[in-house]
């Protein structure tokens, strides 16, 4: 349930996953959808709600680090990609 605390600010991804309005599963397809396509577009949740995870991972990430996700540098990459999409504040559809 979204507490009426929670309305003072826009909701993030962890918010609305901890509320069940987002599950684990779709927050994990929306990391896979990126690493195999970074250029994808926007990813649309089932809740309602639309996050460019290629904008956002842009804005925290230099393009060189994003281009040698490949090998032992694609968990941390995934890593970094789950940790900017659970703080990210998504777009209501």
């Amino acid at each position: 349930m979204i507490s009426a605390t929670m309305h003072a600010r826009l909701l993030t991804i962890a918010d609305l996953r901890r509320a069940g309005r987002i599950s684990s599963s779709e927050i994990v397809a929306a990391i896979d959808l990126y690493m195999r396509d970074p250029v994808a577009g926007p990813y649309h949740f089932g809740s309602g709600h639309s996050l460019d995870i290629a904008a956002l991972v842009a804005s925290k990430m230099s393009p060189s680090e994003v281009a040698n996700r490949v090998g032992p540098q694609e968990k941390t990459i995934r890593n970094a990609v789950a940790a900017a999409i659970m703080a990210a504040t998504p777009t209501v559809l």
